[in-house]
């Protein structure tokens, strides 16, 4: 399955249905008055959050939803059908917006709903006309049109955790240490061609998810590489682990490494550079006790709090998820507490 996270998609709700003009007719009853039923609403187009979903491609192959119109009013006060609803699961984490960029709608926790397009309503039957003065209406109303225009979805992963660094430096082998996740390893770069979600479960059973997203390189802010179009699955982060290969595989030692990082993060959003990064030093297994000393020099010149790792072996990850747990958890607080009213002080009169 292709991993899709941006759709643009044509909606059209339904018609509302045409409401009747009618007369009852029955034997021994002369005059029996207006009788037409209203009209059926037009179908919505409706969006619901699930946290099974984790890609846009069911709508990126539909192309466009068009909802059913509602039915015709009938005699004998008989209400037209509604149009049936199409209702389609998307990821949690979607965003909505219209033809002018402008955001309708956030599908940021799971069971959302959103209206992607409304159902016109139905129009009145001459029976609800019917007055005092005007007892025998001859007109009704028609249908209400269904909204409809183009509408474009975007997908942003809803992780706690989220992991960068340069191609090779680790990514994927933490992520399969950490998580239930198995993502593709090997001794190459851009092994992670997509963003990779898993979960961690901690001793008290709770836990967080860390999202990994292919490797950066120098200028992909600009669009070089794999460019940074995967940089706003990590937007809705807590905490980014930006991990470093001590070992210098590649020939750029632990401060060039950390500052081309810290460059397109920089070059991106200021969203992404102003949040809590930790710094990992990944591979350590392979370097001597004057070399990690060394890496670790550099490391805490940035100012960061600085974590020392093997993914493969296991040295240091225990202590690295707690202290990521903490983050977590105190991210969490934080957004309790943005939520929650503020309480009137004590003293105050409601009386201006």
């Amino acid at each position: 399955m292709r991993f899709i996270d941006e759709v643009r998609i044509e909606v059209r709700a339904g018609n509302g249905g045409k409401g009747c003009s009618s007369f009852r007719r029955e034997k021994y009853i002369p005059k029996g008055g207006p009788d037409g039923g209203d009209g059926g609403r037009g179908g919505h187009v409706i969006l619901v959050a699930r946290t099974n979903k984790n890609t846009l491609q069911e709508l990126y192959l539909r192309k466009r939803l068009i909802a059913k119109n509602g039915q015709q009013g009938m005699g004998s006060d008989c209400h037209g059908k509604n149009g049936e609803d199409i209702v389609v699961e998307v990821p949690v984490g979607t965003m909505v917006r219209d033809e002018t960029g402008h955001l309708l709608a956030d599908l940021s926790e799971a069971d959302m709903r959103f209206a992607l397009a409304r159902g016109g309503a139905g129009g009145l039957g001459n029976a609800r006309f019917a007055t005092s003065t005007n007892r025998a209406p001859r007109y009704c109303q028609p249908g209400v049109e269904g909204e409809h225009g183009i509408r474009f979805l975007e997908l942003k992963l809803m992780a706690d955790v989220g992991l960068v660094g340069l191609p090779n430096a680790g990514k994927s082998t933490l992520l399969a240490r950490i998580s239930n996740a198995r993502p593709k390893i090997a001794d190459y770069p851009f092994t992670t061609i997509k963003p990779m979600l898993g979960q961690v479960f901690m001793d008290d059973g709770d836990g967080f998810v860390v999202a990994d997203i292919p490797g950066l390189i120098e200028g992909a802010h600009e669009g070089r590489g794999l460019g940074d179009r995967f940089l706003r699955h990590i937007e809705r982060t807590a905490v980014l682990l930006h991990l470093v290969d001590a070992g210098c595989e590649d020939g750029k030692s632990v401060a060039e490494q950390i500052e081309e990082i810290e460059t397109e993060l920089k070059g991106y959003s200021g969203t992404l550079w102003n949040k809590p990064r930790l710094l990992v030093l990944n591979k350590i297994d392979a370097l001597l006790d004057d070399e990690l000393e060394t890496a670790m020099q550099q490391a805490h010149a940035t100012g960061l709090e600085v974590a020392a790792i093997s993914a493969v072996s296991g040295i240091g990850v225990k202590p690295l998820l707690r202290r990521i747990y903490e983050q977590v958890l105190q991210d969490r607080h934080n957004r309790l507490e943005a939520k929650q009213p503020e309480a009137p002080q004590s003293g105050e009169s409601d009386e201006a």
